[in-house]
């Protein structure tokens, strides 16, 4: 579960750094970033209740497994994209999908003993803390050595395959 959430902020933070320059590019003005940015935590904090009973309906693994799928296919989405509106399409898509870190927390608490559960989310924080900082340094080599013209693209992909990383470590060892 550590492994498939450290893999999965990673990706997340790959990302980051990049969709203000990226949007930028589809001339999105500055209160327009903000609000791509807010457009993804919006919709994941409404998925987030659906997940939680996605989760206790048909299983975490399930949950969780799915959750990296759709991570993968909204960060390619980004890299993808030729327009504004299909980065907020995208990231909204994200945000539908960004239920790997309630799902993952549930499923330790599941599998944890009471005594052990505060190590248990103390070692999930790591791995998420871990995750933002190894991510950006990635993006930041991803997009290439020349500041003056980035590649903002690859770093999109690349993000996609961690995630999907995420999702087959999910698959098999989960």
């Amino acid at each position: 579960v550590l492994l498939t959430v450290f893999i999965d902020m990673m990706g997340f933070g790959i990302i980051i750094p990049f969709i203000p320059f990226w949007a930028q590019r589809f001339d999105a003005t500055p209160d327009l970033v903000t609000v791509l940015f807010a457009t993804y935590s919006a919709v994941a904090f409404v998925s987030t209740f659906i997940w939680g009973w996605l989760s206790d309906k048909w299983g975490r693994k399930p949950a969780l497994i799915l959750a990296l799928f759709g991570s993968a296919v909204s960060f390619a989405w980004l890299g993808m994209a030729e327009a504004l509106w299909m980065l907020f399409a995208a990231r909204a898509l994200g945000g539908v999908f960004g239920a790997s870190i309630p799902v993952a927390q549930a499923y330790i608490a599941d599998v944890t003993p009471p005594e052990g559960r505060a190590k248990g989310m103390g070692m999930m924080g790591a791995a998420i803390g871990l995750g933002f900082v190894l991510g950006p340094a990635i993006g930041g080599v991803m997009a290439g050595p020349d500041p003056t013209s980035p590649d903002f693209r690859t770093p999109f992909f690349v993000a996609s395959g961690v995630a999907f990383a995420g999702f087959l470590v999910g698959l098999i060892f989960l």
